[in-house]
């Protein structure tokens, strides 16, 4: 029922045409349509961090990947707020919750099948979860809530290749699963929609190799992937409009360009040799200036606020950051309208104070460390913080960043350039996006062995609300060895309470002030610098169809997307 309702919402949205212009994308459907055909191609700076959708962390993959996988719910093809709609998509029903709520059943529809024409069966998505959450010795970039809800011993499937998976997930039959939390979880079909939930066959499961190559169960099949350079999807012939009720094969193909200069993906834009940027962070500030100033360029573009929080984190347990006034002494020097000026000033974002940002619930504005009317940093309260930590002439430290998104880097050297003023010395180091968190960002030991003291990031909750914004990268309980996203490594006891508590609590109301709390005290440790609510100045080239701001991913919907 709840999937058909789906399915009419989206016929309403497709007749809902935005206005030709600037930010038309933002506020409607840009060149609507539903005739098939044409080449739609995308192009980004680097490579996927990854295809396998248990070995990803990077918000437009995810947003991709429902090109080529199914999830269990997932969020409707609705431009805006209305993209945050949950949608049953494997299942054929949102979650049915026991009154405690921590069992919760989900059934799959009658139908699903691979690429390959075999049956899509609920021992494939327990797999998915297993490999994804306790397989973190050879997957260990995604994100792990199913294993801290789920709990047990399990070590996972290449640990325990004959365990049949954690036993608190249960498959009593071939369309249902069933899940046994250890506490309750109001949220679950919000995580429901993660990329863990894709299903994948136990006996095609290759391991750290599936990024090459996953099996699909959405509209569209992998035909060829070079790593770094070209992915080609074509039509999956298998997959069954009357069993999906967000997605549409709109395109005849789909060609992914990888590996292009920055530079060079605004120009392979404004020639129309690709209709998007995979990225959605948006142009670089050479073709922002083009763009606005061109009426013509400035009509197919649009500025929305993403829904994420530029952030760099501090590493608590790297000297000299094991300090919190050397922390602190960082906060306050920090030039945050330089860094505003590497993404383009006003049109890439707003000066950011806080790590939620204003688009979730539980947002509210409060400023721990004042930069000064002009944002460009408190340097006498910088100073008065190393003399509390005993280094009046400041330390040295290394700040890791990714050169391939240029915008990023250049906030890091903005960043070197305002610490200088105090005597703290930041020498950038260039890492690729590719594999950021897996090798090197998102791997403590990596940092401490290279003594590397601050690491840009950019954060978006992964699924619309306070706890899919701060759980990973504020709870102790979710450090990793490999892909941790909670790089300043705090374990504070009463944020990690919090965070239960939130979890379990069905009352917005007071969900909201949990999360508005644990963003107060994460702020005072110091760990983690929010520097902009970011704005992308995408561009979509005239001939692209479909085109809209979902407001579950901060960019375009990309199973929404045609081309002429």
């Amino acid at each position: 029922m709840q999937g058909d309702e789906g399915r009419r919402d989206m016929e309403t949205t497709r007749s809902t045409t935005a206005d030709e212009g600037f930010d038309a994308g933002v506020r409607g459907v840009v060149a609507p349509t539903d005739a098939p055909g044409g080449t739609l191609r995308l192009v980004r700076t680097d490579d996927f961090d990854s295809l396998d959708p248990g070995n990803t962390y990077y918000a437009y993959t995810w947003n991709f990947l429902r090109l080529i996988g199914r999830t269990l719910v997932t969020f409707d093809t609705a431009p805006g707020k209305a993209g945050q709609r949950l949608v049953p998509d494997l299942a054929e029903s949102l979650g049915e919750s026991s009154e405690d709520g921590r069992v919760w059943t989900y059934r799959l529809r009658e139908g699903l099948r691979y690429e390959d024409g075999t049956p899509v069966v609920s021992a494939d998505i327990k797999h998915a979860i297993a490999r994804s959450n306790y397989g973190t010795d050879v997957l260990g970039a995604g994100p792990t809530y199913f294993r801290h809800l789920l709990g047990t011993e399990y070590g996972g499937p290449w640990r325990e290749p004959d365990a049949d998976g954690p036993v608190t997930l249960e498959t009593p039959d071939e369309r249902t699963l069933v899940f046994r939390l250890r506490e309750p979880f109001a949220g679950m079909d919000l995580l429901a929609t993660m990329p863990s939930t894709t299903p994948v066959p136990r006996d095609r499961d290759t391991g750290a190799e599936y990024r090459l190559r996953p099996v699909a169960t959405g509209p569209y099949r992998i035909v060829s992937y070079t790593r770094g350079e070209l992915a080609v999807l074509e039509p999956n012939p298998h997959w069954d409009p009357e069993t999906d009720p967000v997605r549409v094969q709109r395109a005849s193909r789909i060609e992914v360009h990888l590996g292009k200069d920055p530079h060079e993906v605004d120009r392979m834009l404004l020639a129309g040799e690709a209709h998007v940027d995979l990225a959605g962070f948006g142009v670089q500030p050479a073709a922002q200036e083009r763009i606005l100033a061109e009426p013509e360029l400035r009509a197919h573009a649009d500025n929305p606020l993403t829904g994420f929080t530029w952030i760099y984190c501090l590493s608590s347990r790297i000297a000299p950051f094991d300090n919190v006034h050397c922390r602190r002494a960082v906060q306050f020097a920090t030039d945050k309208a330089a860094m505003q000026e590497a993404y383009g000033g006003a049109v890439g974002g707003d000066i950011a104070t806080t790590l939620l940002p204003p688009t979730l619930d539980g947002y509210k504005h409060f400023d721990r460390y004042p930069v000064g009317p002009e944002g460009t940093g408190d340097l006498e309260a910088a100073r008065a913080e190393l003399k509390l930590a005993g280094m009046p002439d400041g330390f040295r430290t290394r700040i890791a960043a990714r050169k391939d998104r240029l915008k990023e880097y250049r906030a890091a050297e903005a960043l070197a350039a305002g610490l200088a003023r105090v005597g703290i010395e930041a020498e950038v180091l260039d890492f690729p996006s590719g594999d950021y968190f897996d090798r090197y960002g998102g791997c403590p030991e990596y940092l401490r062995e290279h003594g590397i003291g601050i690491i840009m990031f950019g954060w978006g909750a992964d699924f619309p609300d306070g706890y899919g914004f701060l759980q990973q990268i504020t709870d102790g309980r979710a450090i990793k060895e490999r892909g941790n996203q909670n790089m300043g490594e705090l374990d504070d006891p009463e944020i990690n309470a919090l965070l239960d508590e939130g979890a379990q609590c069905a009352d917005p109301a007071r969900r909201a002030e949990i999360w508005h709390r644990i963003d107060q005290l994460t702020m005072d440790h110091a760990v983690i610098v929010p520097y902009l609510y970011p704005r992308s100045l995408l561009y979509r080239h005239p001939d692209t169809r479909n085109a809209f701001v979902t407001g579950s991913f901060g960019m375009y919907d990309y199973v929404a997307l045609g081309a002429k």
